[in-house]
This record gives C-alpha cells, sequence and structure tokens, in this order.
C-alpha cells in the first residue's frame, strides 16, 4: 500500500516507524514529518490543515491509506472534507470524523458526552463571560484546588490547578475576559480536583468494535519531582504496575464499552484512536479528558510494545474490519525520556547542533522537533525535539536504556528529567 501520514511530531515518527516495519507498507509519505522521518519515509512539504493539498496529493500517488496523526486537522474536518469529495470518498482514512474530534476540540462537549453515556468523570460547571459573576460565585463553593480548563484547544497548555480561591478567581477572570488561552478560553470549564494517580489509556476503533492498546503513565511538567509549568509531555513509562488486569477489567467496562457504544447510539462517526485520560482514584477510574489520537510521548512507548502488524491495524480501523485484527503485545517495557530546548515551555532558542550518537540496542531516538539545517547538520526546531525510549525485561533495565543514550546526546541548552519512572520503581519496592 501506498500510505500517508499526517504530522511531524515524535508521534508520527513512532508511527512511521511502526509503519514500514510491515510488509504491507510500499512507500510512507510523511507531510510535512520531520528529520526523523525524512530517513525511512518520504517527507512531503505540505501543511496539515492544507486539505485541497492532502486530497490532489493522494490522488497524485495513488495513496490508499491516509493516517492522521496530530488532532489540529481533525478538529477541523479533515475527514469529512476527504470522504465528501467524490475521488477520495473510498479511502479509508484514519481518525475521527469533525463530530468525534469536539470530544477533544471542546471539554464542555465531551463532559456532557460523559455525563449523557455514564462515563465516571470529575463533577463541573461551564461558564463563559456573559456568566462570569455566577462563575465567580460558583468558584466560592468549591473545594481546593480548583481545576479549571479552557474549553477549546491550547496546545496541553490550557489546564490550570489553582491552590487558592484568590488564584482560581483571577485565573478565571484571565481566561475569559484578557483571553488567556485566545478563542480556546472563550468558554471556561470549572472541575472538582481529583487525587490519585494519572494514567493513559489508549483505544483504537472503528466505531463498533476496539482493540485497548498498551496503557502508559506519563509525565506532563517541566520539572523533577512534577513541579513547574505544564509541558506537552516529558516522557512516559509502559505498562504501569498499578493498571493490573482487574483495574484494566474496571475501566474496559466502565469507561471503555459506555464511550465506543454513546459514539454509536449518537450517530457520531469515529475510526480512529481514543487517548483517554484518566485519574486512578482508589482503585476507582474516573474519566479526566479524551482525546481524540494517540498521545504524545506515550506513543512512542506504546508502539513499541505492539507486536502484531500495525498497518493491519490500521486498516482495521478504517475499513471497519477491526473486530478481525489480533492484537499482541510484548511483556517488555518502554521507557520514553523526552529531551527539550532550553526554556521550554516557554521562549527557547533553536538552530542549535545536535550530536547524535549510534543508536543503541534496545533502544530507540524518536525525532519531535528536529531539522537540518544548510550545512546538513540536524539542529532542534521544536521545544520537545527527541523521545527516547527504552525497552527491556524490566523497568529498570528499560530506564537504563533510555538514560544512558540520553546521557550521549547533546546540543547547547538541552535539557530532560532524570527522575521519568521512578515513582513507578518506588510503587514496585
Amino acid at each position: 500500500m501506498n500510505i500517508l501520514l499526517l504530522g511531524s511530531g515524535g508521534r508520527e515518527h513512532a508511527f512511521a516507524w511502526k509503519i514500514v516495519q510491515s510488509p504491507k507498507c510500499t512507500q510512507l509519505y510523511v507531510a510535512p514529518g520531520n528529520a526523523g522521518t525524512s530517513s525511512i519515509a518520504k517527507n512531503i512539504p505540505l501543511s496539515i490543515t492544507d486539505f485541497e493539498g492532502i486530497k490532489n496529493f493522494i490522488l497524485e500517488h495513488s495513496i490508499e491509506l491516509v493516517v492522521v496523526g496530530p488532532e489540529e486537522p481533525l478538529v477541523k474536518g479533515v475527514v469529512d472534507y476527504l470522504q465528501n469529495e467524490s475521488e477520495t470518498a473510498s479511502i479509508p482514512v484514519v481518525g475521527p470524523s469533525q463530530l468525534g474530534a469536539t470530544l477533544e476540540g471542546s471539554k464542555d462537549f465531551s463532559k456532557r458526552f460523559m455525563q449523557r453515556n455514564h462515563v465516571p468523570t470529575a463533577a463541573y460547571e461551564t461558564f463563559t463571560a456573559e456568566d462570569i459573576e455566577a462563575g465567580l460565585a460558583y468558584l466560592e463553593t468549591q473545594n481546593l484546588p480548583i481545576v479549571l480548563k479552557a474549553d477549546g484547544l491550547a496546545a496541553g497548555k490550557g489546564v490550570l490547578i489553582c491552590q487558592t480561591l484568590e488564584e482560581a478567581k483571577e485565573s478565571f477572570k484571565e481566561m475569559l475576559i484578557d483571553h488567556k488561552f485566545g478563542a480556546a478560553s472563550a468558554k471556561v470549564v470549572v472541575e472538582e480536583f481529583l487525587q490519585g494517580i494519572e494514567l493513559s489509556v489508549f483505544v483504537a476503533t472503528d466505531g463498533k468494535s476496539y482493540k485497548i492498546l498498551p496503557e502508559a503513565k506519563d509525565y506532563k511538567r517541566i520539572g523533577e519531582g512534577d513541579t513547574g509549568l505544564n509541558t506537552g509531555g516529558m516522557g512516559a513509562v509502559s505498562p504501569v504496575i498499578f493498571a493490573d488486569e482487574a483495574y484494566m477489567k474496571k475501566v474496559e467496562e466502565l469507561v471503555v464499552k459506555p464511550t465506543v457504544d454513546g459514539l454509536s447510539k449518537e450517530n457520531i462517526p469515529y475510526k480512529g484512536f481514543l487517548f483517554i485520560g484518566l485519574m486512578n482514584n482508589n482503585g476507582q477510574p474516573y474519566v479526566i479528558e479524551y482525546n481524540v489520537r494517540m498521545g504524545d510521548p506515550e506513543t512512542e512507548a506504546v508502539l513499541p510494545r505492539i507486536t502484531s502488524d500495525f498497518v493491519d491495524l490500521l486498516v482495521g480501523i478504517g475499513t471497519g474490519t477491526l473486530d478481525q485484527y489480533q492484537l499482541e503485545i510484548s511483556p517488555e517495557y518502554a521507557t520514553t525520556v523526552v529531551m527539550v530546548s532550553g526554556g521550554y515551555p516557554e521562549s527557547y532558542q533553536k538552530g542549535f547542533p545536535i550530536s547524535l550518537p549510534q543508536e543503541a540496542e534496545h533502544t530507540i531516538v524518536f525525532h519531535a522537533g528536529t531539522s537540518t539545517n544548510d550545512k546538513n547538520q540536524l539542529v532542534n526546531q521544536g521545544g520537545r525535539v527527541l523521545a527516547v525510549t527504552g525497552m527491556g525485561k524490566t523497568l529498570e533495565s528499560a530506564l537504563t536504556n533510555a538514560f544512558s543514550t540520553v546521557e550521549n546526546i547533546t546540543w547547547e541548552k538541552s535539557y530532560y528529567r532524570k527522575d521519568i519512572g521512578q515513582d513507578i520503581l518506588n510503587l514496585m519496592k
């Protein structure tokens, strides 16, 4: 098959790495891709939101499967566009419809969907600038800390956990009146804070049947010990010790089944990946959020553990035949450490040459924010630059493999967290 993959991050490099291992893949194109994908596939200088350009490329290069990596084109309706154009209507696309993508595009929409379908989640209310006084009064009724969420897409930065009522009121006003997150915070969801350990569960679905992929735990904060600003993700670990068989059975019965059934019942076309952000609260799963694509950097820890043919999985999703796919998962551990540009998630400098050693055994280096300069040197081009995944029979050996490679990669002002996976290791002792 000729396959087109949309996106340019670490998730897309992991997808590309997995797709080209399949004998079913003749040629993989990545639009726009990064320096990592260029070594295993053909990068195409196409914007992920240039729907007409994407359609023309599909037709010119006899593309037989389209895989959408990031959320932005999904929320903007790329799947609907391709399916409504007569020339591309029959080509399978892995990704939900625009309505399905609203599960991530609007926090308020997803909370209402959960309520209607009896999916356990934190109590909440939604407010706009028009009812700001009611919102401020509602904040006074809440226990601390208080969670504020921008309704729309805010590049993973639209969630604030406020420790005092004053901070919550100030942030609430900044979001609604000062447009702290732009149009994303035109509505703000005020949510009950849930205690517990977070877990990312990934589901592949064709809208009828589903497969639960390996779970992962990610690390959102920039600083060690989960301190500092929220980021797009600083690392991930899979499998997760507390997600045992009994707990995952609960997740399936209480969360996955009612979610997939709800999509079907409400006629929301959904052929793609669903990332369910969960809080394990005293052994009970509560949904913090839905994302309508694979997570990043969790994908870089999840995909290396899938041993069955990945293209078959994608085709099953896209053609509605997922029930025929046999998912096989390795019991090995995968741990991912993200290397970022100094200053991220705030301002940072780009263009520093990266010294990359040869890939060590049991380690994969996934590129995210990388490109090559006019001297053909690999340079940092984004905030999150590389995601280094170590594999091992134990969590300890997987972490050792990841960190020993990370320590040999250098560029000016690079940074990474040295405590990825340590909390899980401590739980295992």
